[in-house]
């Protein structure tokens, strides 16, 4: 009854999980990129995040229209906060105020359904130091932000040895690399 844990994230070429003055996606979505996404949307899975992507997310849902967001406020979400009060906004959210690192490992112990992060850059390099990161996704977008560059998606973070185990093109544009980690 084990769950896997996936940290996914988007990244500039450089190594961002963001930048200032670029649009979503940083304007290169194209439709295999969007269909794939409402694959992943589509399977039963755990979203998994903190408070910040959790703030950013919530928001974006609730002012925006946009097809998938129907259904992540259907997925169940763990956002882990100590900054947040319940009731939380979001439908179908549980809010962890302990230790991510512990009871991440206990909910991979407890739950079976897959858990995937979205963003979370923090949290993501806290389970990735710990070791309880069974794949690691980047979707890798052709675009460097030098400049503009915001959330470096490994500054600080363990090393890794990386086993590809998945890899695809989006578009002409965008590369999905999906990895085994193991800290080195």
């Amino acid at each position: 009854m084990m769950s896997t844990l996936t940290v996914d994230l988007f990244s500039s070429l450089d190594g961002f999980g963001g930048a200032e003055g670029w649009p979503g996606y940083w304007g290169k979505e194209g439709p295999e990129l969007m269909a794939w996404l409402e694959e992943k949307l589509a399977e039963d899975h755990v979203l998994v995040m903190g408070a910040h992507t959790y703030r950013t997310m919530s928001e974006i849902v609730a002012a925006q229209e946009d097809p998938t967001f129907a259904r992540m406020a259907e997925i169940p979400k763990v956002v882990f906060s100590t900054t947040l009060d319940l009731p939380l906004a979001w439908e179908n959210t549980e809010l962890v105020a302990e230790d991510a690192v512990a009871a991440m490992a206990r909910m991979k112990q407890e739950r079976s359904a897959p858990m995937r992060t979205m963003g979370s850059i923090s949290l993501s390099t806290s389970l990735l130091r710990a070791g309880l990161v069974d794949y690691l996704q980047v979707t890798v977008f052709p675009v460097v932000t030098g400049q503009s560059g915001r959330e470096p998606l490994f500054a600080g973070g363990p090393d890794l040895d990386l086993e590809l185990v998945d890899s695809r093109t989006f578009d002409g544009r965008a590369q999905l690399l999906g990895y085994v980690p193991t800290l080195h």
